[in-house]
């Protein structure tokens, strides 16, 4: 999966959204019987205004949801019960005079006895989630993008660069920084019973913001979750896996992936890489067709005298252009020097070399100094003479070691090929990183 969400999605505590105004429903709200699949919610307020869209009509029949109704206990309402899952997650296991708390209505004993004894000691609730949790996972067996759980997301020092990118989230309370102050405005405020009607209508109105900004909130912290936005380093490195057309089609769709929500917009993105990868197939089996080949052994036969031809081609372009410059020699010496920054490139540096004196070549740089840099220690000798010929910091070196063997185990092989797609660095560093991780085991050739 590309994404690496920090909480599972369909989250039990995500309320869905009113239809009418787009806010998270709050208990009780109003279900149309008449209307759907899928549902057509609403809250009270667009349900007294008479809220209608498209085949929806006010006059349907309609059902009043809400959770006040016993599951476990004949004393715990559902939406007791789901506060007090709520609360435990908000303030830990243990927490129970916090949990007590944040419910409002039950003690501290009877949070405690209640959890203890329905969620913990019951053994009928723990095999019934062992079956919930089979039948999740044979229900995606077969589809497009199999949801894993991601690694524990980035620990950025407040105020950092990285903190700043991902949104303010600060991972020791899961949440996001984001219009902290929106309480303020409420600190003063105080119902009497001799306000005038307009100063109890501007109160109203000050509350009635605040709960705006308050779905705001929640708004942007469900987007940023359920996309998996917190990592955005790895999110970025499998990201560069598509090729370049798939990359611009992403970037430019990225704005409408709320919209569609998370697997969707994955199984968009997914379903234009595979039509451009057939399409280029396709091109590729006309071309063979065009030249008379009619199986594969003829076929890689005639893609490696392509690339022969290629090669020779290229070579007598750039002789060709010495034999321009060769009678000014002010002007062959800078067609020299620009060529030399260029000997990099595996296919012109061996007609380089042919040119170039030792004066006018590139000096190779030093080995890298590894000292003090973050994640050092994570590496063994021979990754660490690795990184100091490279020149690579080992951050860098360990997020790549890490998406070029999950990709591996994925397809059951890499070639240098599928490596370079999915890291963007120089293209000899790649070679040299993954000819070290096939030395050393970590991934096979496909």
């Amino acid at each position: 999966s590309r994404r690496f969400p920090f909480v599972f999605p369909g989250d039990p505590f995500d309320k869905p959204p009113c239809r009418g105004c787009s806010s998270y429903l709050t208990e009780p709200y109003v279900k149309c019987a008449e209307c759907g699949p899928p549902p057509f919610l609403l809250c009270l307020q667009c349900f007294t205004r008479g809220f209608e869209y498209k085949k929806h009509q006010s006059d349907h029949t309609y059902e009043i949801m809400t959770s006040d109704f016993p599951v476990l206990d004949p004393n715990w309402t559902a939406q007791e019960e789901m506060s007090l899952l709520e609360a435990v997650m908000d303030c830990g296991f243990g927490n129970w005079q916090d949990v007590a708390n944040q419910m409002c209505t039950k003690s501290k004993e009877e949070c405690e006895k209640h959890y203890m004894k329905h969620f913990i000691n019951n053994p009928l609730f723990a095999s019934t989630l062992l079956n919930l949790k089979q039948a999740e996972e044979a229900q995606h067996h077969e589809t497009a993008i199999p949801f894993h759980s991601a690694d524990d997301p980035p620990r950025p020092t407040f105020d950092s660069l990285l903190s700043r990118d991902m949104a303010g989230y600060m991972p020791a309370r899961a949440d996001f920084e984001f219009d902290n102050y929106a309480e303020w405005d409420l600190r003063d405020i105080d119902f009497v019973e001799d306000d005038s009607d307009i100063l109890h209508a501007l109160k109203i109105a000050v509350v009635d913001i605040y709960h705006s900004r308050l779905k705001e909130r929640q708004r942007r912290k469900k987007i940023i979750r359920d996309h998996g936005l917190i990592n955005l380093r790895k999110f970025q490195i499998l990201e560069r896996r598509y090729p370049k057309e798939v990359q611009d089609l992403y970037e430019t769709m990225r704005r409408f992936a709320r919209i569609l929500g998370p697997v969707e917009h994955d199984k968009f993105i997914e379903s234009h890489a595979l039509e451009f990868e057939l399409r280029r197939e396709i091109k590729r089996l006309q071309e063979y067709r065009a030249a008379g080949i009619t199986n594969f052994c003829s076929a890689r036969t005639y893609d490696h005298l392509k690339k022969s031809r290629d090669e020779e081609r290229l070579k007598r372009t750039m002789l060709s252009e010495v034999l321009q410059y060769i009678q000014d020699s002010s002007a062959c010496q800078q067609w020299l020097s620009r060529q030399a920054d260029m000997s990099s490139h595996p296919q012109t540096a061996p007609v380089l070399q042919h040119f170039l004196s030792p004066s006018t070549g590139r000096r190779s740089a030093p080995p890298l100094n590894l000292t003090g840099l973050p994640g050092t220690e994570k590496l063994n000798e021979k990754e660490k003479e690795l990184c100091q010929m490279v020149r690579l910091v080992p951050g860098a070196y360990l997020e790549y070691k890490a998406a070029l063997v999950n990709e591996c185990n994925k397809q059951g092989g890499l070639r240098l090929a599928q490596a370079r797609a999915l890291i963007k660095i120089d293209v000899n560093k790649t070679r040299k990183i993954y000819d070290f991780l096939i030395r050393e085991g970590y991934i096979t050739k496909a």
